[in-house]
């Protein structure tokens, strides 16, 4: 049910606690008197209640006559008659009947049904309730009650006395409250100088036991194509300065130590002089370095792998070394394994790595701002801090600084941190709750108060109070707010909680 948020009074205006007094005249329809006692004009949602009592104190109905009992809305704009209740004497009430069932089926299609009709051939005292719902309609608010009394249908209408007794505030449901989250983002520690590296793996092919690279054989092309990409997006960006090139080598595990070494060393040394044949690099920026027999490079293949004797081959890399662990590979299963390895993974363990370790120029808040929308990733996390703080704080541009510095620093907490924050001055839990789940950090009071936010905003109090009072002990101001926050949200949760029961129990 749509419930309607805004006050809206019903008054009523026109009933009477008193008595309907007849009026002394030889014409009235009936003795005794009919009082009006109000229970409730109450809008609900799309429903509007209107609930009243009849009191009949010694009526007794003339047999020629009637009296009709007629409550309406009343509103500046409109008017709504409701069902009536009638009270007929017993030649009256005959005769209704005998019109009812002479009406015509279009007669009675727009007739409108009387709430009550009731037979009146004794004096009696007794209680008539009247309880009728109507949907309700947004002219009705701010209208009145009134009942009217029709005595015979005559046209000759007497209006009930009229006593205002009283005014009904509807009983809505109250709006949630909209918490206000207050977010602390952590300053990153600055970088003298940002040293960072880059590197590409490169499986080159090579004639069997040579190691002269040729550029056109076989995949060559591709695979030098990595590191001409990577050497040129550094050098062609002025703000980086390459200082050194790493060419690492690496062997499959076949064969004997020395000419595995032998030969990833003389290749790596191939991939060096051709680089220098490209580039004018300095020759002290080269290092060759022989990463050695490729094992961890199987440890990973193997992961993938989906063969029958996986667990044998994973046991016997694991337990042994040297020499010993490739006899015993060799020898597994009478050599199957060591035969599908040879043919279809140990190829891909020759890898060369070229990994470039080069420094980024520090850049001031106004060059960092242009910097982070072409080339984020020569910015420091510090650098981005004060750029995002030059923003509006929780503005778009705010939050997308911070949802960047995550993006090119995944392993960071200071990122996490300030990511789940800014997650959270948009209301999106979910991203929150993922950064604040990776934070390794857990006792900084800036991840205690974001953790207090995520929990207040999913509705766990207890949780929330928990780990902002953590924070407020710790001396992070916003926790205080944040906990004025949760007091908000908790007794607006408590008279939501408590409406809905009363109007359950009410209807």
């Amino acid at each position: 049910m749509r419930m309607i948020t805004r006050y809206i009074t019903l008054a009523w205006v026109v009933l009477l606690l008193g008595t309907l007094t007849t009026i002394a005249q030889s014409k009235s329809s009936y003795n005794g008197t009919i009082g009006v006692t109000p229970v409730r004009v109450l809008q609900a949602g799309e429903t509007l209640h209107v609930e009243m009592d009849f009191i009949l104190d010694h009526v007794k109905v003339r047999s020629a006559g009637a009296v009709d009992l007629i409550p309406r809305l009343v509103s500046s704009t409109d008017t709504l008659e409701l069902p009536r209740v009638s009270l007929k004497g017993r030649n009256e009430y005959a005769n209704y009947e005998r019109v009812r069932s002479l009406m015509s089926r279009a007669e009675d299609a727009t007739y409108l049904v009387p709430y009550r009709v009731d037979k009146s051939v004794r004096t009696e005292s007794r209680t008539i309730e009247y309880r009728h719902t109507l949907p309700y309609e947004s002219w009705m608010a701010g209208a009145r009650l009134e009942v009217q009394r029709d005595e015979c249908g005559c046209g000759e209408i007497a209006w009930m006395d009229v006593v205002k007794v009283d005014t009904v505030t509807l009983d809505v449901i109250p709006v949630p409250y909209q918490v206000i989250p207050y977010l602390a983002y952590v300053q990153p520690v600055p970088e003298p100088v940002k040293n960072r590296e880059k590197q590409v793996e490169m499986f080159l092919d090579f004639v069997v036991n040579q190691t002269v690279i040729r550029p056109e054989y076989m995949n060559n092309p591709r695979e030098l194509a990595k590191i001409h990409a990577m050497i040129d997006e550094l050098r062609v960006d002025k703000d980086i300065t390459i200082k050194r090139l790493n060419i690492i080598g690496y062997a499959s595990p076949e064969g004997s130590l020395a000419n595995n070494k032998r030969l990833s060393e003389g290749r790596a040394l191939a991939l060096k002089n051709y680089l220098s044949s490209r580039y004018t690099f300095a020759p002290s920026l080269y290092h060759i370095v022989f990463g050695g027999e490729n094992w961890e490079g199987l440890r990973k293949a193997l992961v993938n792998l989906d063969i029958e004797y996986k667990s044998e081959v994973e046991a016997v890399i694991n337990f042994y070394d040297g020499q010993e662990r490739k006899i015993r590979l060799m020898s597994l299963r009478g050599g199957e394994p060591y035969r599908y390895l040879l043919r279809n993974i140990y190829p891909t363990l020759r890898v060369a790595i070229g990994k470039a370790e080069y420094q980024v120029k520090n850049f001031n808040v106004e060059e960092a701002r242009e910097v982070i929308k072409i080339r984020p990733q020569n910015l420091s996390l510090n650098e981005m801090y004060l750029v995002a703080n030059t923003y509006s704080n929780g503005s778009q541009e705010f939050i997308d600084v911070f949802e960047t510095a995550v993006r090119l620093f995944p392993e960071d907490d200071v990122a996490r941190l300030n990511a789940a924050a800014a997650a959270l001055s948009r209301r999106d839990t979910i991203t929150a709750e993922r950064y604040l789940g990776l934070v390794k950090q857990k006792g900084l009071p800036e991840y205690a108060n974001a953790a207090g936010v995520l929990a207040l905003l999913k509705g766990d109090y207890d949780t929330a109070a928990r780990f902002l009072q953590a924070a407020m002990n710790a001396g992070l101001e916003v926790a205080g707010k944040n906990m004025e926050e949760l007091e908000k949200k908790r007794i607006n949760a408590i008279e939501i909680n408590s409406r809905v029961n009363n109007k359950q129990t009410n209807q």
